[in-house]
């Protein structure tokens, strides 16, 4: 297909006021600009910054967005001055972003936003609220669990959380993605691995691998909203002891070998 040509006003849009992003660590930021740049984005909304330094009783309906996407860092921890910009304090850094993208959405804004799949079922305070708070204030219509090793350096499984801002949920699609295949660093998702997720999403089908929930059905004090495919019945198959053994044995005859390596070079 030929290449699409777009007006004058479309691509001053496009320059200017379409991609918006904020980063805190420096090198990260460099990289965005640089990433943008060799896009054809000529000057980037980048801006060096904390984002969770803002206090969301600020934001009002000039700053806020039509679309976020966001992959929040996992695990990280936040000052207690910082934790009094939010409504739900806490210090897990994943769970003060969600509560910022929320904010910065217009009605009708549409969010998909990766968090650490624990999120679903934590019992804290902070989760309880946060949950709470994305069903009633958004229409959390899609989770997608994601395998291990789909995000590399997370350390965590994580799920996808798409949800659109104005009205809350009534019902949730779930999938639970399958590649057939332990994903990493050489290994990494790819297009036709989600060919079966977005044709399926189109109208929050069943199927062996999705299934949805009614939110009234849910624990109204927890809000829990574990992953519990009700249509799975593969068997799981588990490694006999001999054969975890005999790993055991090779990983330390591994270790040995590098462990002798060092020694001659001290």
């Amino acid at each position: 297909m030929p290449p699409t040509r777009l007006t004058t006003g479309a691509l001053e849009t496009l320059q200017t006021r379409t991609f918006y992003g904020k980063e805190k660590k420096s090198l990260a930021y460099v990289i965005a600009i640089m990433n943008m740049i060799l896009h054809g984005i000529e000057a980037p909304n980048i801006v060096h910054t904390n984002t969770l330094s803002e206090n969301l009783a600020d934001i009002q309906e000039k700053d806020r967005f039509d679309v976020v996407l966001a992959n929040p860092p996992f695990g990280g921890k936040e000052r207690k001055e910082v934790q009094q910009n939010f409504p739900i304090r806490t210090g897990e850094t994943a769970f003060l972003f969600l509560q910022h993208f929320i904010k910065i959405l217009r009605a009708g804004g549409r969010g998909a936003i990766i968090i650490k799949n624990t999120f679903l079922s934590n019992t804290d305070n902070a989760s309880v609220s946060l949950r709470k708070l994305l069903l009633e204030s958004c229409t959390l219509h899609t989770v997608l669990d994601c395998p291990g090793g789909t995000f590399q350096g997370a350390g965590v499984k994580t799920v996808v959380l798409f949800f659109e801002k104005g009205a809350p949920t009534r019902r949730v699609w779930f999938y639970q993605l399958d590649p057939g295949r332990n994903l990493g660093k050489t290994n990494p998702l790819s297009d036709p691995d989600l060919a079966e997720f977005i044709d399926l999403q189109r109208t929050f089908a069943d199927s062996p691998k999705s299934w949805s929930v009614d939110v009234a059905d849910i624990d109204q004090t927890t809000w829990d909203l574990s992953v519990k495919n009700p249509n799975g019945d593969e068997e799981v198959t588990h490694r006999s002891p001999q054969e975890i053994l005999e790993e055991i044995a090779a990983l330390d005859a591994k270790s040995a070998e590098v462990l002798g390596r060092i020694r001659e070079l001290v």
